[in-house]
């Protein structure tokens, strides 16, 4: 790997090459940024992505829901979007380039500490520090609010808005919730679907979009459920990487690895089924294919929370582009967001405790695909060396978009036709696998070792023969000859990590 060459243009010129990430989109128009294209194999890279999450969340008995992507200002107003969806900009008074304040402060002086400032504190600091326009040195103006919904009409004279999270579309189906759960809480949703921001100068590519896709999980419950939490105790034993506000205030950024019980005692998590939520988000990353020593847990300072949280933690990624990424935000929300609805909608939006009307409590799971789909093509990359000539990706098994290659090893029918049989029956099994028959066998090892397929599968004329067929694993390069009929059982383990492939020798 060429040091010269910035380590995301190496990432992005292998995503662009094999199909996964195209942009910015509208190519062909010279593109907008904000805005990328999935090719075929970053489609399928989220894909797989949106099952393991799907998978995780079923698994802790959350129910999927899918929302409208546009509602009335009024919803908005009500959930504190209009007031409080802002980001400071600040535009230069000599070319007019427009820049997001907080962002350009903590690239060009990373050491100015500039957590919760408002506008005309980000002002001063702009000016305290000589900070200039990038573009062409000249002086930037004062720093203003923007709001960054992007605004629509309903018919011709409504106004309305495009969603810039997911949540809210939720918490306006409580009163659906509570009668299809039979009025028993705690409830637990998700929805996974498009949001949209309307950033102002969208930088580090798959990053910061314009247009997205957001999962989040929203749990319902009453103050005595966040205490009294039955599964708790099924992870109170395990530990998670840590790094509490405390630390972050001494400068100390490095995880700790904590036991969870010890992590509610000492307060680091207020309550035990926040506490859950926050290790069920872990537990998501690490089924997407995030390995612990990549991962951390970061406690938000209490000049970075939102006025009505009482709590929040982010799952951060480290990447070789950009160092640690948030990718996903874990909220005690308390009962802001109800009680919200619940005024401005006029609807009776609680429910009887000792035959009191009390408003539910949401702790809530929140994140985009693109983030970690990003984070893990560059967690996975693999540069060239001694032993292979090509760049490679090192997906897991059960999240690579192509699981499975079959190559007859040359075109005659009578290798072609048993391979297609052998494919269709992978296909069957319930893999996602590719045909390829164009060029050496070498030639198509190296195509499908770039594209992270973990397993490839070779028939030649022993497979006429005796009915074996080789298989490949990509890791170590090292092959194997297993019988057809015991193809998909071996692959199934191979896949969901049950066997190891020296196992099969």
């Amino acid at each position: 790997m060429s040091s010269e060459r910035d380590f995301n243009e190496i990432i992005m010129s292998l995503a662009r090459k094999r199909g996964f990430i195209w942009g910015p989109s509208p190519e062909i128009y010279g593109g907008s940024s904000g805005f990328y294209d999935l090719g075929p194999l970053g489609k399928l890279l989220k894909n797989r992505l949106e099952n393991q999450i799907r998978a995780a969340f079923v698994r802790a008995n959350f129910w999927e829901v899918e929302c409208p992507t546009v509602s009335p200002v009024e919803v908005w107003r009500a959930s504190g979007h209009l007031e409080g969806f802002i980001d400071p900009v600040t535009q230069c008074t000599k070319c007019g380039q427009i820049y997001r304040a907080d962002n350009l402060i903590a690239e060009k002086s990373p050491e100015t500490n500039i957590a919760g400032k408002t506008p005309d504190e980000l002002t001063e600091t702009i000016k305290e520090i000589g900070l200039v326009c990038p573009s062409c040195m000249g002086n930037l103006g004062p720093v203003q609010a923007y709001n960054l919904m992007l605004q629509t009409r309903l018919g011709l004279d409504q106004e309305a808005y495009l969603r810039p999270e997911t949540a809210t579309s939720t918490y306006l189906l409580f009163k659906r919730f509570l009668t299809f759960f039979r009025d028993k809480l705690p409830v637990s949703v998700f929805q996974i679907g498009k949001a949209y921001r309307n950033e102002i100068s969208p930088r580090q590519g798959m990053l910061r979009l314009r247009e997205f896709t957001q999962t989040e999980g929203q749990i319902f419950l009453l103050e005595k459920d966040e205490i009294d939490w039955p599964q708790f105790n099924e992870i109170r034993d395990e530990k998670l990487p840590l790094v509490t506000s405390q630390a972050q205030q001494k400068g100390n950024y490095d995880p700790v690895q904590t036991k969870i019980s010890e992590a509610v005692k000492k307060s680091f998590f207020q309550k035990p089924a926040y506490a859950w939520c926050v290790h069920l988000a872990y537990n998501i990353f690490r089924q997407m294919g995030f390995s612990d020593n990549k991962m951390r847990l970061r406690q938000h300072l209490p000049t970075e929370r939102a006025h009505y949280a009482a709590d929040a933690w982010d799952v951060e990624i480290h990447t070789e582009s950009f160092g640690w990424v948030e990718c996903c935000g874990v909220h005690d929300r308390g009962n802001y967001d109800l009680s919200r609805h619940q005024e401005f909608s006029k609807q009776n939006l609680s429910v009887k405790v000792d035959k009191k009307p009390v408003v539910p409590e949401v702790l809530e799971i929140a994140f985009g695909i693109e983030r970690p789909l990003f984070c893990l093509i560059d967690n996975s990359f693999r540069p060239e060396s001694k032993e292979r000539d090509t760049d490679w990706l090192k997906f897991p098994a059960e999240v690579a978009p192509i699981q499975v290659a079959v190559f007859p090893l040359m075109g005659k029918p009578e290798l072609t036709d048993p391979a297609t049989e052998i494919f269709n029956q992978i296909i069957d099994a319930g893999f996602v696998a590719q045909y390829d028959v164009g060029g050496s066998i070498g030639k198509r090892y190296r195509r499908q070792d770039e594209v992270g397929t973990p397993f490839c599968i070779t028939i030649d004329y022993t497979t006429i023969e005796d009915g074996t067929i080789t298989v490949r694993d990509r890791d170590t390069m090292e092959q194997v000859r297993v019988h057809r009929d015991k193809l998909n059982d071996a692959l199934k383990g191979l896949v969901r990590g049950r066997i190891e492939f020296n196992s099969l020798k």
